[in-house]
């Protein structure tokens, strides 16, 4: 049975709040015109600088224009780009809503009429992706590979479908199960619970446990099929999706020739060259205490992913008991530590997953993984007896900014 035929398209998310949302960003200017289509009218040009980008308690994106509103930026390097390309360059910045969050392009371009094509081409991409991955969409490829479950039926599936669930499959082995996609079924107990304010039954709760098992997913790389050995098994693909799809948006934007870029997915960033001039883009890590705006941590960082994990927007209480959007595999229960964690790794896909996963495991056994894991860095921020304790993996310290306080 082959499911790769272009499905129909959904503006379904594939995650509430997994990833934090984008936060005290600076209005649009009145002089500023709409563009386009996209996001009907929410995507827009800034023409001037001094605009600084954030997300709230995952990563705070600032502008690297003159005059921040978020963080004072050091003098520009001279060595870092050609003088000749800082002038030729504009910045632009569009916004889409895709995937159920918001997307955001911020890049440089010699020319508004080059950025508005490659933009469209990248959430035209992010776009269809979602009809490939979503498990809201009763027609999307995943819901209909889903569906074959324990049918005894090896599908084929397209190329996107078939990279994610094989990197799925590695996060899963590589996190001993702390990641885990086939917890679809888990995890639409945990959404009518948040809804419904009361605790999933415990024979629901049982039986969606009983599907659950990375490892009764059978991939074939050869012929690129799937088969889902368990009855009843649903894929949810919402702790690595998003960064997928902005790791693909960014490769749109360089094949239109734009390299100095950076994707945000609803605070799950894949990161480009650096802006003429810098050395990275500059990020803010918030911290956890939702009331405060002001980084606990500052990171200077180019051509890798960052994703930051936690419960601060989707949470429930229960019986006196906080239990977190992200649900533990082993238990099927939401987790219960107020925690965030961010992880900075080559891939915007493999930050998503390992920072879910982190999550799952905790401080000791989460920092073990990021220390373990080639060009992965972790930074945890857990309320532990009324106070609040920070864990950093090894290479954390590297990606720091150089005035950082």
């Amino acid at each position: 049975m082959n499911l790769a035929h272009a499905p129909r398209f959904m503006r379904a998310p594939l995650r509430y709040g997994a990833s934090p949302r984008l936060a005290d960003r600076a209005p649009r200017p009145a002089s500023t015109p709409r563009r386009g289509r996209y996001g009907r009218g929410l995507a827009r040009i800034l023409r001037a600088g001094g605009v600084a980008v954030a997300a709230w308690l995952a990563v705070m994106v600032v502008s690297l224009a003159a005059k921040p509103t978020l963080a004072q930026e050091p003098a520009a390097e001279a060595s870092a780009a050609p003088q000749s390309e800082a002038q030729e360059l504009k910045r632009f910045e569009f916004s889409q809503v895709e995937m159920g969050v918001q997307f955001v392009l911020v890049f440089y371009a010699a020319d508004e009429r080059a950025a508005q094509a490659a933009a469209k081409a990248a959430f035209d991409r992010v776009h269809e992706l979602n009809g490939i991955l979503s498990d809201y969409d009763p027609e999307s490829e995943l819901s209909r590979l889903s569906a074959t479950a324990g049918s005894g039926q090896a599908v084929k599936v397209s190329e996107p479908l078939w990279h994610v669930l094989h990197h799925a499959q590695q996060f899963s082995e590589q996190s001993s199960g702390a990641f885990d996609v086939t917890v679809g079924r888990i995890v639409k107990l945990w959404r009518f619970a948040r809804r419904a304010k009361r605790m999933p039954p415990q024979d629901e709760l049982a039986a969606a446990l009983a599907t659950k098992d990375f490892r009764k997913v059978v991939l074939d790389p050869q012929h690129r099929t799937v088969q889902l050995l368990v009855p009843g098994t649903q894929l949810d693909l919402g702790a690595i999706a998003k960064g997928y799809a902005t790791d693909e948006a960014l490769a749109v934007l360089r094949r239109h020739g734009i390299t100095r870029a950076y994707v945000d997915g609803g605070g799950d960033l894949s990161l480009g060259d650096p802006p003429p001039g810098r050395r990275g883009w500059r990020i803010g890590v918030a911290p956890l205490d939702e009331e405060k705006s002001k980084p606990s941590e500052y990171l200077e960082l180019s051509n890798c992913g960052v994703a930051t994990s936690g419960d601060a927007f989707q949470h429930v209480t229960l019986g006196g008991t906080r239990y977190s959007h992200i649900v533990d595999p082993a238990t099927g229960l939401g987790l219960t530590d107020r925690s965030s964690v961010t992880v900075i790794a080559p891939s915007g896909m493999m930050a998503d997953a390992l920072a879910s996963a982190i999550c799952v495991l905790g401080p000791q056994r989460g920092i073990k993984l990021a220390d373990e894991s080639p060009g992965v860095s972790a930074y945890i921020v857990r309320q532990e007896d009324g106070r609040m304790v920070t864990y950093a993996s090894q290479r954390w310290a590297q990606n720091r900014a150089a005035d950082a306080p």
